[in-house]
C-alpha cells in the first residue's frame, strides 16, 4: 500500500458511545489492526417530551450522545486521527429524532478542538419506546414492505406524534436516526441521507424497489417530507465540512450504517458463520444465500425477520427487545431493595456479585421467562417465574434462571436446529453484555452447541471503520 489507510468507526449505542481506529495489516488486504478504541457512557435517558407518551415513552437527549462521543474523540491518539482518510458510522436502528435544517448545530471552534453542538434538535425517541399499543399499530396502513411495522420504529413514532402532538412536528423540517443527524452534522448536509438497512428499520420503506411507500404514507396523512434520501451503504454521504479532533477537512464519510449489520461485517468471516450479539438487546444473526429474496407480506407474528445487509443481500435476524436490559434491571431493582432496607450500594458491585454467584451456582430448577419488554412478535408478552422452590432463591439460583432465560428466549425465537438447516457451523459471540459475562456465555454454550468464538467490544464501531476501510482498499486497486 502506497499509504496508511487508517478509518475510524463509530457506534452511537443505546448505553454508551465507542469509537475505534482501524488499519489495514500491511502486506494482507484482508486483514486490519484495531489501533486504538474507547467507549463512554452516553447516560442520556430524559422524559419524553411529549406528555401523552407518559411512561412508555423512551427518549434520549441527543445533546448528551454527542457529549459522549467527542469525549471518545478526544480520548484517541491525536497522530492517529490526523491519518484518518474515512469516518464510517453506525448507531441504533429504529429510533427517530428531528432538527431544523441549517440549524441542527453549531461548530465552536474554542478549546482543545473543534466540535459541533446539537441547537434546534429534538429529543432521540429511541427503538425501546413503547408509546405505540397494539390498538394503535392496527390503525396504520399496511406496509408494502417485507418488514412489519413496531412501536419504536420511526414512522410509526411519526404516526403517533401526527396524532397526539401534530405542533410538536410542525417545528422541525429534517428527521433521521441519531448516526443520520451526526453525518449530516459532519457533512453539513442539507437533507438527512439514510442507508437502506435504516430505511428498513423505520418501517413502511420497500428494500426491493429502495423506496418508501410515499402513496401509502401520503393518503394517511404522513409528513413524507420528513423522510430522509436514502441510499446504498457502504457509499459516501459527503464529507467533513471542517476539521474535527485533527480529523482534516474534506474526510469521507459513509451513509450510516445500522449497528446490527456494522457488528455482523466486523464479525462474520464466512457464511457458515452466525453471530449472536448480547448488549442491551438481543439479535441472532444468519447469512442468507445471495439469490434469497423475502416475501413481500409483512408478518407481525413472525419471530425472525430479514434485514438488508450488503449487496442487496439480507440477514435473517432474530431481534429480542430483552437482553443486557433485562440484567440492568434486575440489578436497579436490588439496588432500590438495598435503598428501601437503609443500605447503598454501587449498581456494579451487585452486578459483579450476582454473576460470581451465578457462576458457582451451575444449574436452577426455577425459570424465568424474561420479557419485560414484551417482543415485537408477542408485544403483550411479559416475564414472568415459575418453578420456584425454597432451595432456589439464592442470588446465584435466581441469576443462572435469568441469564438462562435470555438466552432460552432467543433460542425459542430462532432454534439451534433451524441454524443447523442453514448450514450454520459456528457462533460468533459480541455485544458488551455478553462479553462481561461468564454465565451468559456457558448458556449460550448449552443452548447452542456449536464452536463459539468471541469478537470485541467496540464490534458495531470495527465494522463501521471496516466498511470505509474497505472502501479505500477497492479504490486504491482500480
Amino acid at each position: 500500500m502506497a499509504a496508511r489507510s487508517v478509518t475510524l468507526g463509530i457506534d452511537l449505542g443505546t448505553t454508551s458511545v465507542k469509537a475505534a481506529l482501524v488499519e489495514a495489516s500491511p502486506g494482507d488486504p484482508s486483514g486490519f489492526v484495531v489501533l486504538a478504541s474507547c467507549a463512554r457512557a452516553a447516560q442520556a435517558e430524559t422524559a419524553a417530551q411529549s406528555a401523552a407518551a407518559g411512561s412508555q415513552g423512551q427518549e434520549q437527549d441527543v445533546r448528551r450522545i454527542v457529549q459522549a462521543l467527542h469525549a471518545c474523540l478526544a480520548a484517541l491518539p491525536q497522530q492517529h486521527l490526523r491519518k484518518v482518510c474515512g469516518i464510517g458510522v453506525s448507531g441504533q436502528m429504529h429510533g427517530v429524532m428531528f432538527w431544523k435544517t441549517g440549524q441542527g448545530c453549531e461548530w465552536t471552534e474554542g478549546g482543545a478542538a473543534p466540535v459541533f453542538e446539537p441547537r434546534a434538535v429534538s429529543h432521540l425517541v429511541t427503538w425501546q419506546d413503547g408509546r405505540c399499543s397494539s390498538k394503535f399499530l392496527a390503525s396504520l396502513p399496511q406496509p408494502e414492505s417485507h418488514l412489519s411495522v413496531a412501536t419504536g420504529f420511526g414512522c410509526a413514532t411519526i404516526f403517533w406524534l401526527l396524532k397526539n402532538s401534530p405542533e410538536f412536528l410542525k417545528s422541525y423540517d429534517a428527521a433521521g436516526t441519531i448516526h443520520d443527524y451526526v453525518v449530516a452534522m459532519l457533512c453539513g448536509l442539507t437533507r438527512p441521507l439514510m442507508s437502506d438497512q435504516n430505511a428498513a428499520s423505520w418501517g413502511y420503506f420497500n428494500t426491493g424497489s429502495q423506496s418508501w411507500n410515499l402513496e401509502i404514507l401520503k393518503t394517511a396523512g404522513f409528513p413524507v417530507h420528513l423522510l430522509p434520501d436514502v441510499a446504498e451503504p457502504g457509499s459516501i454521504a459527503g464529507r467533513t465540512s471542517r476539521t474535527w479532533f485533527e480529523i482534516p477537512k474534506g474526510t469521507p464519510v459513509g451513509v450510516a450504517l445500522g449497528d446490527l449489520q456494522a457488528s455482523v461485517y466486523s464479525c462474520m468471516a464466512r457464511r457458515t458463520d452466525a453471530v449472536l450479539n448480547i448488549s442491551t438487546s438481543v439479535q441472532l444473526v444468519a447469512s442468507m444465500p445471495p439469490v434469497f429474496q423475502p416475501v413481500q407480506t409483512p408478518d407481525p407474528t413472525a419471530p425472525v425477520a430479514y434485514f438488508p445487509y450488503f449487496n442487496r443481500t439480507y440477514l435473517a435476524v432474530a431481534a429480542s427487545l430483552n437482553g443486557g436490559n433485562v440484567l440492568a434491571t434486575f440489578v436497579h431493582m436490588l439496588v432500590q431493595w438495598m435503598a428501601d432496607l437503609g443500605l447503598e450500594v454501587e449498581e456494579s458491585t451487585v452486578y459483579s456479585r450476582m454473576i460470581q454467584a451465578a457462576a458457582q451456582q451451575r444449574d436452577t430448577c426455577l425459570t424465568i421467562t424474561p420479557t419485560v419488554l414484551g417482543e415485537r412478535h408477542l408485544p403483550d408478552q411479559l416475564a414472568s417465574v415459575t418453578r420456584i422452590s425454597s432451595s432456589d432463591l439464592s442470588l446465584g439460583h435466581v441469576t443462572r434462571a435469568l441469564c438462562r432465560g435470555i438466552v432460552q428466549n432467543l433460542h425459542s425465537m430462532l432454534p439451534f436446529q433451524q441454524l443447523q438447516a442453514w448450514g450454520v457451523e459456528r457462533v460468533i459471540g459480541s455485544g458488551s453484555a455478553l462479553s462481561r459475562n461468564e454465565v451468559l456465555k456457558q448458556e449460550v454454550q448449552r443452548a447452542f452447541p456449536l464452536p463459539v468464538a468471541y469478537g470485541q467490544d467496540v464490534d458495531a464501531a470495527v465494522g463501521a471503520a471496516l466498511v470505509m476501510l474497505q472502501r479505500n482498499l477497492n479504490q486504491q486497486e482500480s
